[in-house]
């Protein structure tokens, strides 16, 4: 529960009525604005607490007309009735001016939604948009003006556009930062693609004005302004609904229009309504998605759902503690979003709050929007509210009451337990006392605002963080409670015990008496810190430290003494960023502890600390574990044995994990006795959407458990009890056994729960007691007793059942044993229960648990004890935690739970929905409630018999049911009913809107009207119409009628019957050739008698599948054409017999295709390929195929089946399929012949490819030697598969062969002796290499390419000397020219052009003449031009005065035809590197 402390704001001298306020979106700043004494304005600065900003005050001559914070920086727009544009930063104390432009004064002030321009708008219509920077200065000049037809009075900018994550680059930056190399890639990628990546959200740029005559503009981003619409009267109110870009326009006369806005701009009108409400002075404000709420000064709030289309009142409530006045109103309303709070400003000063708290799941969805909203306790100030906001802080609520602004700040009610007393804070300065010891209550009002309690058993403290006041607790009922003392301290925490008070100060612990004085200080080192948590229990006081140090005091004594050493928790707890919390239990061994981690998030954990040994425990409430009981659980994961006690606890755990530790409390008296109260995390954004969508049935947790633990030493910590707390119940602060104490929420009452009538004491007003679970009964006992059932509970969390039933051995009361019962459903203990449930008597517990053994789950199991004692929400529970929600569905029929039995049949439990509805539709019948029952039987789709027999005493209602449902089936049954009873036209009437044609026809046929039962047959085409018509025809001799329906019936063995015997053959033919293969036959041997019909009866043989018979009336009748038609139908199972009579007769009359092919039918394979080479008949693919034998079959042998393929593949071969013959000779397994096949097709794709897969070394010799035949030198691929071929079939010599031939094409076409070299090298490798069978001819070839390698090279040699010494190279090509054999290897005209270039250089032309003639008797037939240039040539005859001798022309022609050939050469050189790379 929390409290609103008022505070009114300190404003300076001579500030007169506020007319505005506005809070700061992220800074806890309030700005407001009045009027001055002096006849001015001014705009104030305030802190949260009232209290003025130094220098925060703007005063001007004039009126303050508007303001804007914005929306990131501390800088205030203002707007004054002269005119003037005013920005102050509040971060630098500075007031900047934008440029004097507005005559009038300014009615609006909107910044953009980064603050990056600011538009203003005069009274005169003048709107102005300005960009600012971070220090709040306007640019000279205005990025736009426009002046309008009218006065705008109202501005909404528009929200900027979301951006995709993944281009967001602010995002992807943290990550990459981070280390996520996936954003890192996608930054680079992103980059270097030159993408757009925009740095967050974009700017929302663009604004809506509202004119006062009711139009609408909208500027864009650009400056442009358009008139969008025109409203039915003065705009009041603009608001965007973002989600799905509608413009929300609200006029003074509560005209409502939508607008769907486009990106560009452009309006198109959704919807438009007229408001309920009163016309004046309104407030209207979002109240969630989609959801407008509007104050129009009446005692409600209109909430308008523009999602769903529903409009609802909020009303002020009349049963609430707060009276209000018969004419209060609300006058203004402010939503905080984040808390789902909205709240309202009366005219009579409260301050009124409703909090949106649907139902979870799917409750939520179907219910009533005001049910949704749950009424707060109001404020009361005084005056009339005119204004109110909720400030930054989701704990500030400014409010407005024209004389001054009061700013509400929102605490959590303070509340303390000790000793049997509690102290409960009820507002800011008031406190409600009870003492459960006396029964005695007492309210005090302090003189200072409550911000913190302590009381013990005679005395009450308070204070407020300045002030400390002690007070006097009576020990009698009657007594009055008065203030022992009062000092001034600064201590945010205080402790009592006995006649000390203890205050944190810096650095140590004040010991004091009531009056303040010091009577002794605990002093912290530096090491230890400050002080920052303390706590008395028993006689001990525990503190905690800033720096995580744990301190412990005995007060037993007359001064505190240490208890034990400092304790650096920091040391033995990972992650730990601060202390939260310290309690110590009565004898001072143990101290719980709850912390928060380094990173600040709460820790799930409660640890222990146990002073006597010096170490820590914890238990887990993420897990609902113990450090022991995780160990456990881990065993039992990997398929471990476990206990039935250890898996008791397991799933016990589950009951609580998933929160985390809010606060903790020992029991004064029991040491081993520990209390927290978790709670559920707070969702995720993107959680809380799917939370509110999730089905109640199975995700709906408990917000706040208690839970119970018993520190053990052997077991560590234990889970005893947890429990859901009740929800009028606000937090618990405190236990005493064997009471739990809460504080109460205001306004509610407990839950009214059979169950838990007896084990619930609501005493006083705002504090509640709960019975422990294992005392319900005991509360009234002894002490011994309590004692005795302590140790129960003890022995029994720990598993040691002797000493828990030695514990209670005395106990002999039936209700104990019913609450150990009880008890053993938390634990889980099944062997207990049956021990409680047979002291106990109760035999249908025993019975109804020893049954559930069946049932796998252990939570399914302990739901059936559940039951059998009443404990149906903890039946509930335990079945939802198991998913058995069949078993959930049962336990809510049984208790008449219908809706949620439904509900958990649609989501869970479908199997059983229909039968969930079909017992619902029960219950209701034996309600009386016949209405209900009814759709219900529906849905479980047993309508067709309940609702008949629900209603048959009703026969009117029956007959309007049946009307009004339009079922075929009822309306069948009630037409068969009206027959029955003779109302044959009611009957006729029904069995047409039933569609029972059938029924129809019977009618009528037995009412004698033939005619109108066969036109519902031939209407209708009714099969079973058409056959009972026909039956009935045929009884009345009417035999074309009868033909005619049984036909149509598709009955035509009983048409063909009728044809037969009345000579109908005309209509028989048709007749046979749609009915079944037997009455086809039928009708062929009918036909076959009859003389001139054999054609017919040879087609119904035929088709009726009958083929020897067709066949042999086809032969003995001469049909030769039906012969054909047959003999495409024939197959393998056909008689041999018949398949030779065909083929025969086909060759006899030179249709030897279709003989081959049923030779090929008849198995008669080689007939067929003697027959198709006579005849020279086409070997097709699928003839081939069916010439194949499959390789499994048992009727012929392997050998036989590759010798039929082989000769198929020379049919082929002779018919010029050679793919098909490859094929063939390929499945004979006969490769060489397939190659060879495929080589005369000419398939140069398909033999590269065979000879890779073949793998033999003669295709791949056959290969290579066909890819030689082809224009190697111009395909660089071809020229690798030759090598690689004669290298994988170890052919060396052709491949050298090949070589030999690559370096004579390089020196004939290229000259290129390098590479001629490179080849001739590679070639007497491999020849060297090569296995010849004569080994002389290798001998000598490899001498010979030996010797051309050295002819290559001296010719080489020479060249390369060339530039160095051309003489030796001219005496080298003289050497060579001596070689004999030099122009196999080496072409004499490329020496003699060698030498003819050298003098013709050196302009020796009588030694270059020389050598051409010499180099012309050599070689009668050269062609000079060749080897020499052709400019060499003329420049020596011209030298000579020697004309052009013979063949100039043809010397021509060959450069040309050398120039022809150059495009090819760059394919040859690349391939010709590869020899450089072998070499």
């Amino acid at each position: 529960m929390a409290l609103y402390f008022d505070s009114k704001i300190q404003g300076p001298d001579g500030m007169g009525p506020c007319s505005n306020l506005a809070w700061h979106r992220t800074h806890t700043v309030l700005a407001v604005a009045a009027s001055t004494s002096v006849g001015g304005g001014s705009v104030n600065l305030f802190m949260d607490d009232g209290e003025p900003v130094p220098d925060g005050c703007i005063q001007r001559s004039s009126q303050v007309t508007c303001m804007s914070w914005h929306p990131n920086y501390r800088v205030l727009a203002m707007g004054w009735e002269n005119g003037d544009v005013l920005m102050w930063n509040d971060q630098d104390k500075e007031l900047h001016e934008a440029k004097s432009i507005h005559d009038a004064g300014v009615a609006i002030l909107e910044w953009s939604t980064n603050g990056t321009r600011l538009l203003s708008g005069d009274k005169n219509g003048l709107i102005t948009v300005w960009k600012m920077d971070g220090k709040g200065r306007a640019q000279a000049s205005p990025f736009c003006k426009h002046q309008m037809e009218q006065s705008v009075s109202v501005c909404l900018v528009r929200p900027g556009t979301a951006v995709d994550p993944e281009n967001d680059i602010s995002g992807l930056a943290r990550a990459a930062v981070s280390g996520d190399e996936k954003a890192l890639d996608m930054f680079s990628w992103k980059k270097s693609l030159g993408s757009k990546i925009t740095m967050g959200p974009s700017e929302g740029l663009a604004f809506f004005l509202g004119g006062i005559d009711g139009d609408v503009y909208y500027l864009d981003d650009k400056g442009k302004s358009l008139k969008a619409f025109t409203a039915d009267g003065p705009i009041e109110k603009l608001l965007f609904y973002e989600e799905k870009n509608i413009l929300v326009t609200v006029t003074s006369g509560l005209v409502l229009t939508q607008h769907n806005v486009s990106s560009e701009g452009s309006f198109q009108e959704v919807t438009k309504v007229k408001l309920s409400g009163r016309t004046g002075q309104l407030d209207i404000i979002w109240a969630g998605r989609g959801l407008m709420a509007t104050a129009t000064g009446e005692p409600l709030i209109r909430m308008w759902d523009l999602e769903k289309d529903d409009n609802y009142a909020l009303p002020l409530p009349l049963d609430n503690t707060v009276s209000f006045t018969s004419g209060e109103a609300i006058n203004c309303l402010s939503f905080c979003s984040k808390k789902g709070v909205l709240a309202g400003g009366t005219s009579e000063g409260k301050v009124v709050m409703w909090r949106y708290a649907p139902a979870p799941g799917l409750a939520g969805k179907k219910q009533d929007g005001d049910t949704k909203w749950k009424f707060l306790s109001p404020t009361v100030l005084e005056g009339n509210i005119t204004q109110i906001k909720w400030g930054s802080s989701l704990n500030l609520l400014a409010v407005n009451i024209m004389a001054t602004v009061i700013i509400l700040s929102e605490q959590s009610m303070n509340a303390h337990f000790r000793d049997g007393v509690t102290a409960v804070q009820v507002s800011s300065t008031q406190l409600s006392i009870d003492n459960f010891n006396t029964k005695a209550h007492y309210d005090l009002k302090t003189e200072i605002q409550v911000k913190g309690v302590y009381v013990t058993q005679n005395n009450l403290a308070v204070w407020n963080g300045k002030k400390l006041v002690v007070y006097d607790v009576p020990s009698d009922k009657g007594g009055v409670i008065r203030m022992t003392g009062t000092f001034q301290t600064d201590s945010a925490l205080v402790c009592m015990h006995e006649q000390n008070l203890y205050t944190i100060e810096p650095g140590k612990i004040q010991v004091r008496n009531f009056q303040g004085t010091v009577k002794q200080l605990l002093t912290f080192s530096e090491t230890e810190g400050e002080p920052i948590a303390m706590d008395v229990c028993g006689h001990f006081l525990v503190a905690g430290t800033s720096t995580n140090f744990l301190r412990m005091w005995d007060l037993s004594r007359r001064e505190a003494k240490q208890h034990c050493n400092p304790k650096n928790l920091g040391e033995v707890i990972p992650e730990l960023g601060m202390i939260v919390s310290v309690k110590s239990n009565c004898s001072g061994s143990k101290v719980a502890v709850l912390v928060k981690k380094s990173q600040g998030q709460m820790d799930s954990r409660l640890w222990l600390y146990d002073v006597e040994l010096d170490s820590v425990q914890y238990f887990d409430f993420s897990s609902g574990m113990g450090e022991l009981d995780e160990l456990t659980s881990a065993q039992e994961a990997t398929g471990e044995e476990v206990s039935e006690e250890q898996r008791g606890r397991t799933e016990a755990a589950k009951d609580v994990a998933g929160r985390f530790p809010r606060v903790q409390y020992w029991d004064p008296l029991e040491p081993k006795l520990l209390t927290c109260e978790a709670i559920l995390p707070p969702p995720s954004e993107d959680k809380k959407g799917s939370k509110m969508s999730s089905l109640s049935v199975a995700e709906v947790q408990p917000d706040v458990m208690v839970v119970s633990l018993f520190s053990t030493p052997e077991h560590g910590i234990l889970l005893q009890d947890a429990y859901a707390t009740d929800t009028a119940h606000d937090t618990l602060i405190g236990l005493q056994v064997p009471y739990f104490y809460f504080t109460k929420k205001a306004g509610e009452s407990a839950k009214a729960q059979d169950a838990q009538a007896s084990t619930m004491s609501l005493v006083p007003e705002n504090v509640a007691q709960r019975t422990m679970r294992d005392f319900i009964g005991l509360e009234e006992s002894d002490k011994n007793s309590r004692d005795a059932m302590m140790n129960f509970s003890y022995f029994l969390t720990i598993g040691n059942m002797d000493e828990a039933f030695k514990a209670i051995k005395l106990i002999k009361s039936e209700s104990v044993w019913e609450n150990m019962a009880k008890m053993c459903v938390k634990s889980r203990r099944l062997d207990v229960a049956r021990v409680c449930l047979g002291n106990m008597g109760h035999a249908r517990g025993a019975r109804a648990l020893r049954e559930a053994d069946k049932e796998p789950e252990l939570d399914a199991k302990v739901a059936v004890l559940a039951i059998q004692l009443g404990l149906n929400e903890d039946a509930e529970r335990l079945l939802k935690h198991c998913q058995r929600y069949d078993l959930l569905n049962e336990l809510y029929q049984s208790t008449n739970q219908w809706s949620k039995a439904l509900e958990t049949a649609e989501a869970h439990d479908r199997i059983h929905l229909r039968t969930t509805y079909y017992h619902f539709a029960k219950h209701l019948e034996s309600q009386g409630d016949v209405l209900g029952a009814v759709p219900n039987y529906e849905k479980s789709d047993t309508h067709r018999f309940e609702v008949p027999r629900m209603l048959f005493d009703d026969p009117q209602s029956l007959e309007a049911y049946i009307m009004k449902t339009k079922d075929k089936a009822l309306r069948k049954w009630w037409a068969q009913y009206m027959e029955s009873t003779g109302e044959m036209e009611a009957g006729l009437q029904f069995y047409e809107a039933a569609g029972d044609y059938l029924s129809l026809v019977r009618v009528y046929c037995y009412c004698g009207n033939m005619d109108k039962a066969a036109e519902i047959a031939n209407e209708t085409g009714d099969r079973a119409a058409c056959y009972h018509l026909g039956r009935q025809s045929e009884t009345q001799d009417r035999i074309k009628d009868a033909i005619h329906f049984f036909t149509r019936a598709g009955a035509y063995g009983s048409a063909i019957k009728l044809c037969k015997e009345h000579g109908y053959e005309d209509q028989l033919m048709n007749l046979a050739l749609l009915s079944t293969p037997q009455d086809m036959l039928e009708a062929a041997r009918y036909y076959e008698k009859r003389s001139g019909m054999e054609d017919k009866a040879v087609m119904l043989y035929h088709k009726g599948g009958h083929f020897s018979k067709a066949l042999e009336l086809a032969f003995r009748t001469q049909q030769f054409a039906a012969l054909q038609l047959i003999a495409e139908d024939l197959d393998e199972k056909t008689d041999p017999v018949l398949l030779n009579k065909c083929a025969d007769f086909f060759m006899e009359h030179g249709q030897f295709d279709k003989a081959v092919e049923l030779l090929v039918v008849a198995r008669k394979y080689v007939d067929a390929l003697e027959l198709c080479m006579q005849h020279n008949v086409t070997i097709t693919e699928p003839l081939a195929e069916k010439m194949t034998i499959p390789k499994d079959s048992t009727e012929f042998d392997a050998e036989y089946r590759t010798q039929l393929l082989e000769r198929l593949a020379d049919c082929c071969m002779k018919q010029g399929s050679y793919h098909l013959a490859t094929k063939k000779y390929t499945q004979a397994g006969n490769k060489i012949k397939a190659m060879r096949a495929l080589l005369k097709s000419g398939d140069t794709e398909k033999i590269i490819f065979f000879a890779g897969v073949s793998r033999q070394k003669e295709i791949y010799v056959m290969a290579a030697n066909y890819l030689q035949s082809l224009d190697w030198r111009k395909d660089p691929e071809i020229m690798k598969s030759i090598i690689g071929f004669y290298t994988k079939g170890r052919a060396l010599d052709s491949l050298a062969g090949f070589y030999d031939a690559c370096a004579q094409v390089e020196i004939d076409e290229y000259q290129n002796y390098e590479k001629a070299l490179g080849a001739l090298s590679e070639a007497y490798k491999c020849m060297t290499k090569a296995r010849m069978k004569n080994a002389s001819e290798q001998e000598e070839k490899v001498a010979n390419i030996k010797h051309r390698v050295a002819l290559i090279k001296k010719f080489l040699q020479a060249r390369k000397v060339y530039e160095d010494d051309p003489e030796e190279t001219m005496k080298q090509c003289q050497v060579l020219l001596e070689e004999s054999d030099l122009d196999s290897a080496v072409r004499i005209g490329d020496v003699y052009g060698l030498m003819i270039e050298h003098y013709a250089r050196q302009e020796n032309y009588p030694k270059a003449y020389q050598l051409m003639e010499e180099m012309r008797q050599r070689i009668p037939t050269v062609n000079m031009a060749y080897y020499v240039n052709m400019r060499t040539i003329e420049a020596v005859h011209r030298a000579l005065d020697i004309p052009l001798g013979r063949g100039m022309g043809a010397e021509k022609n060959m450069r040309a035809e050398s120039m022809e050939e150059d495009e090819g050469e760059e394919v040859e050189e690349d391939v010709a590197e590869d020899y450089d790379d072998q070499v």
